[in-house]
């Protein structure tokens, strides 16, 4: 499963203890970029990777124009300061009740899972007052950061940035806390499934890593949706709460801003405008079309 809070990301990509990875030499990109417009609203759509190697260039062409014609940029979240973040990532994430993690695991899953996190020099007994759904966003997301990925280089740091020195507005869709409540709110077979998962595909995170992240800057969002999300095909309660349900919820979002006139730049993670049921699908069912730009 490869759809994650961006909130998440860069505090727990703090935990691992591998340096990143030297740049590797920069990406051009040209991604996807859609609209939705009437006669007083424009409300550009546009899917982002959190984290990308330094250097990647994609903040130009379409993509730059429709920025600057917005009053107003909308992310999923606004991050909090990391003080704050980890405030609220503690709050939730430890299960001061239960066994230990390991513990809540079969004998062979655990030792999938011990093995996993020693490549990525994590020490499991830091881990063990945590719970399930913790832990498998760290084992999804660490791999990245070996490969030389970086939250700092990611998108939304880049927007967030511009819209400020533009004194642009700056809105969210969602709240940290809202984000790490959908984690949270897992039953927990769910988020022990959700960790085997990320164990499981640990093996294959650099080749994804490359194909995912090459359809996005190919602007390819149908082989983007099946990289990021063939995992959560096998986990439809998770499918439903982390991308379903928040792609109706933001197409409902987008259907009640078009009621107000002025041009929008909203920009959530890529694997949310892609597939069959991404925010563009479910934008059908506010009588709305998300054009995509060419």
């Amino acid at each position: 499963m490869r759809a994650f809070s961006l909130g998440l990301m860069a505090l727990l990509l703090v935990s691992a203890a591998e340096p990143a990875a030297k740049p590797a030499p920069v990406l051009i990109a040209k991604p996807a970029l859609w609209k939705v417009s009437d006669a007083d609203t424009t409300i550009y759509l546009f899917g982002t990777i959190h984290l990308l190697k330094p250097g990647t260039q994609w903040f130009e062409g379409k993509i730059n124009t429709a920025f600057d014609a917005a009053d107003e940029l909308v992310l999923e979240m606004v991050q909090p300061s990391e003080a704050e973040a980890q405030k609220i990532v503690i709050s939730r994430a430890i299960d001061p009740d239960g066994p230990p993690l390991s513990q809540k695991l079969t004998p062979k899953d655990a030792a999938k899972y011990r093995a996993a996190l020693k490549t990525l020099d994590i020490d499991p007994e830091g881990l063990e007052p945590f719970e399930p759904w913790f832990a498998s966003t760290l084992v999804a997301m660490a791999p990245m950061q070996k490969l030389g990925y970086d939250p700092e280089s990611g998108a939304e740091k880049l927007l967030t940035a511009e819209a400020k020195a533009a004194s642009k507005k700056i809105g969210a869709l969602e709240s940290m806390e809202e984000q790490i409540g959908f984690f949270d709110t897992l039953p927990e077979d769910q988020q022990i499934k959700f960790l085997n998962s990320a164990v499981a595909e640990m093996p294959k995170a650099k080749k994804v890593v490359s194909v995912m992240v090459g359809s996005w800057a190919k602007g390819k969002p149908d082989t983007l949706a099946a990289v990021m999300n063939d995992g959560m095909n096998t986990m439809p309660e998770i499918k439903k709460v982390l991308l379903t349900d928040r792609n109706q919820r933001w197409a409902g979002w987008i259907a009640k801003r078009m009621e107000q006139p002025g041009t929008v730049f909203v920009a959530v993670g890529a694997g949310h405008l892609a597939g069959k049921e991404s925010v563009q699908a479910m934008l059908k069912a506010n009588r709305l079309e998300a054009v995509r730009i060419n």
